[in-house]
């Protein structure tokens, strides 16, 4: 995905956003993390057959980044 389909196919809500929001202030992630966090929760919410990304597959995304961060660094 480019920058422009991610923000065309990769909305937030509310709820979803301040959950990245956090997520990017207590581990210090990176725009690319931020948008990396937004491919793989569209890829959570494609997997569900579900239109639009709920918190949990943000909350998802995160975990998996999390532990990419603790095994590359």
């Amino acid at each position: 995905m480019t920058p422009r389909t991610v923000s065309r196919f990769c909305k937030l809500n509310s709820e979803s956003e301040k959950l990245v929001e956090t997520a990017i202030t207590r581990l210090g992630l990176s725009a690319r993390a931020y948008d990396r966090i937004l491919r793989v929760s569209r890829t959570m919410a494609d997997i569900e057959n579900i239109e639009n990304i709920q918190a949990k597959h943000v909350a998802e995304a995160i975990q998996y980044r999390s532990l990419d961060r603790a095994y590359w660094q």
